[in-house]
């Protein structure tokens, strides 16, 4: 069965530095999309990924939160929630676009452009291993453990 191509991008992040997900061939990685820093479903989701980042560092994988705000919006969420992992910062919607991550949504009523809650499992040899749409927070970062473990 063929892996779906693997977008690459080169964005800013948390701690001053750009990530590239094609830098990390060799080592897995996962890539959760969110909406919005500071928003309760979202800190939710980066505490539950903080709480097991030590169990995915201990197989030899990354985690990377990113969403369309700012890498200053990024890093006070990051101190305030102390996420050891880097925030990556979408402020132009590259690699929303790229992983197809926008989608109309209905708030209070209206119609909004916003990201839809989603999850990338990056193989150590630099295939998509695994999509998650549509993310339910509770549970998942553990259910994405669990499927790591497996690779």
């Amino acid at each position: 069965m063929d892996q779906p191509a693997l977008p690459d991008f080169d964005l800013p992040a948390t701690g001053g530095g750009n990530v590239r997900i094609s830098d990390f061939k060799g080592r897995g990685v996962v890539l959760y999309f969110y909406p919005k820093d500071n928003t309760p479903g979202c800190t939710t989701e980066g505490s539950d990924f903080r709480d097991l980042y030590p169990l995915f560092q201990a197989l030899g994988w990354e985690v990377f939160g990113i969403s369309r705000d700012s890498v200053k919006s990024h890093e006070a969420f990051k101190a305030k929630q102390g996420f050891p992992f880097a925030l990556i910062a979408d402020t132009e919607e590259l690699a929303c676009a790229a992983f197809g991550v926008m989608k109309l949504k209905n708030l209070y009523g209206k119609q909004v452009r916003g990201i839809e809650r989603s999850t990338f499992v990056v193989a150590p040899d630099g295939t998509m291993a695994r999509v998650w749409r549509g993310v339910k927070v509770p549970g998942h970062a553990q259910e994405v453990l669990d499927f790591v473990r497996t690779l």
